[in-house]
């Protein structure tokens, strides 16, 4: 996700963690969506490994402008360019777009140099340019022998941004009832502000956004890899980043060079179905940091019973909810904000001991800073944004939103009236409740995220063993955002993958563990894959 965003970077899927806001319907609270699930549909892509051809280029050799980089500074040798694609494969003379790329050249001899590897760091939402010109370090060894390739995939950052207006929250006094309604009248009216909202992203997007999707990203890749002059795709893809992979995969089968996908996403479960599991992966990884906090961290506000730190951890959510902590300048901190800063702790075991001490100074001190710096590790908002610039400061949400529902086909609820949505709702709140106290009501609340939007492409869950080399596929046991069983699962869809089971925690395994680096490096590099399943040992 789903529930993706986040990887390469410690939380590449961090952009992915962003809440995607929604109406409140009556018998749900608000409808934020969690990482992992929205989209805008997109026209069905075929199978078959026929590359689509850039308009008005040569036919074999599409071209790629290179030139200064839009983020800056940027690494040494970092190159910046643009590919112009068509927004529509399947009917080029519609228009084109351009496709935003990063190239960090090779550095060992021109003779020892194996092409380009391109990265995708996951999302959806998630900028390619941004994250690789902000820590390259990772894939050093990598970079020795590869051109490292990073983009901006359609809808996203320097690519044809999206947008819904500054955010994807319902305008203010839409969908608010009163007590003289029923309680379907009511449901009707935040119904309708939540198809406002999306009326609002056509407006701000403009032609692109009926055409984001992962199938049409995937067409993309195939004409980048084209551009670089490469044979074959070789891919390093985090959290979305796979489900990418995969559509490439079967897409294209036989131009699939050595391929990683490291924190798997699903290819066939419904939001619905993501949600829930998404549920209990969170929850998984919050027992798993509170095992640690009671038993090896000295000083544990839980003290050193487990199980009741599972209770007291819940109890302070629903304090929070009930009696915010509210600042000086009249800011609230809710229970809703003590989760996602927890959400996004989970995502590297390096956090875990600041998220420790962050809940030992809202338990003991009402203080809830260290939760705050959490949630939005890279700083305050500034007070003063400034003008404009090229990138809506709502992309990231907007293309969370865009590409996760172009990816989905499901829409029963579309045609279901109000009162029939809220039962179906309160019919599954329970079950998410069982799976965690603290998660599932959140992740509940995204199984409306898609409301209003077209049904996207089917081709994701139609993927079937197609016929690609074998390729390696991470999965880390206290994944809170990709759990395991969806490496399981996409692994078997796939038909020629080989599992690395990472005992670790955290999102993700490349950044985390020795052990993951070296089978990753031995494949992409020396071309050595063993079969059946391999493991790596967690407290690396």
């Amino acid at each position: 996700m789903h529930r993706s965003r986040s990887c390469a970077r410690s939380r590449s899927g961090s952009r992915g963690g962003a809440a995607v806001g929604a109406a409140c319907l009556l018998v749900l609270g608000c409808i934020a969506g969690a990482p992992r699930l929205v989209g805008l549909g997109g026209s069905p892509v075929p199978s078959g490994p026929r590359g689509p051809v850039v308009v008005g280029s040569d036919p074999g050799v599409p071209r790629i402008r290179w030139g200064a980089c839009p983020e800056q500074p940027v690494p040494d040798g970092m190159r910046c360019g643009k590919l112009t694609v068509p927004l529509d494969h399947d009917h080029p003379g519609k228009g084109t777009i351009d496709i935003a790329l990063a190239r960090i050249p090779a550095t060992a001899p021109r003779g020892r140099r194996l092409g380009s590897l391109v990265l995708n760091f996951g999302g959806p939402g998630g900028p390619g340019i941004e994250t690789l010109a902000a820590d390259p370090k990772p894939y050093a060894e990598l970079g020795e022998r590869y051109d490292l390739v990073a983009f901006d995939p359609r809808g996203v950052g320097h690519s044809a941004p999206v947008s819904c207006g500054g955010s994807l929250e319902p305008d203010p006094g839409t969908g608010t009832g009163s007590g003289t309604r029923t309680a379907t009248a009511d449901a009707a009216a935040q119904l309708a502000a939540l198809r406002a909202v999306v009326k609002r992203c056509e407006r701000a997007s403009g032609p692109v956004l009926p055409y984001v999707g992962t199938v049409n990203v995937s067409r993309d890749m195939e004409l980048i890899r084209r551009a670089l002059g490469d044979d074959k795709l070789n891919y390093l893809g985090f959290s979305y980043g796979t489900r990418l992979g995969a559509v490439y995969t079967a897409q294209y089968p036989g131009r699939v060079g050595r391929m990683v996908l490291d924190g798997v996403d699903t290819l066939t479960e419904s939001l619905t179905e993501q949600a829930l599991v998404s549920a209990r992966g969170q929850q998984q990884a919050l027992d798993n940091f509170l095992t640690w906090c009671t038993h090896r961290k000295e000083g544990c506000v839980y003290g050193t019973n487990t199980r009741t730190a599972k209770k007291e951890t819940a109890a302070l959510v629903a304090h929070l909810d009930a009696h915010p902590l509210v600042d000086a300048d009249g800011a609230r901190f809710t229970g809703e904000h003590a989760v996602t800063a927890i959400s996004a702790a989970l995502y590297s075991k390096q956090l875990w001991p600041d998220l420790a001490q962050a809940l030992a100074d809202v338990e003991r001190k009402g203080d809830p800073r260290g939760l705050l710096r959490l949630s939005t590790p890279d700083g305050p908002e500034p007070t003063d944004p400034g003008p404009p610039g090229p990138v809506p400061a709502d992309n990231g949400e907007a293309a969370l939103a865009a590409v996760n529902c172009a990816d989905d086909p499901d829409r029963d609820y579309d045609k279901a009236d109000p009162g029939a949505i809220e039962k179906k709702i309160e019919g599954l709140r329970a079950e998410f409740r069982q799976a965690s106290e603290i998660f599932g009501p959140r992740q509940l609340m995204t199984v409306l995220s898609c409301y209003g939007r077209p049904a996207g492409t089917d081709f994701i869950r139609r993927i079937d063993r197609p016929g690609a080399p074998r390729m390696l596929l991470v999965g880390t046991r206290g994944d809170p955002a990709t759990p395991y069983q969806w490496t399981e699962e996409t692994a078997e869809r796939l038909g020629s993958a080989v599992v690395l089971d990472y005992k670790g925690d955290g999102h993700t395994g490349y950044t985390a563990s020795r052990c993951v680096r070296g089978y990753v490096t031995r494949f992409l590099v020396d071309g050595r894959l063993p079969s059946g399943t391999r493991s790596c040992p967690a407290g690396e």
